[in-house]
């Protein structure tokens, strides 16, 4: 899935500075931070609840149902909050 390495190496090469992340997302869309954000756990084997994930990214190969439990890396877990926050500001479903 080419989806998930870009989103992943954006992520990754997002600079720090001043001890937090610089975003890269204030022009993504909606469905952009959707997309970005749920790469992260469909790359790492999360298993979706929603039919929407599911439709999107399919389950096969998930192996954690509980989302606190999917091994990510501490810097994808604070893009996944930023893009969280982003998704709140905008007011994105």
């Amino acid at each position: 899935m080419k989806i998930k390495y870009r989103y992943l190496i954006g992520a990754l090469a997002v600079a720090v500075g001043g001890g937090g992340l610089i975003s890269t997302a204030s022009a993504q869309s909606c469905q952009d931070l959707w997309v970005e954000r749920n790469s992260y756990y469909k790359q790492a084997g999360y298993c979706f609840k929603t039919s929407r994930a599911i439709s999107y990214f399919g389950n096969g190969g998930c192996i954690y149902d509980i989302e606190a439990s999917v091994p990510l890396p501490r810097g994808i877990r604070a893009r996944i909050a930023e893009i969280t926050r982003i998704e709140r500001r905008s007011g994105c479903n």
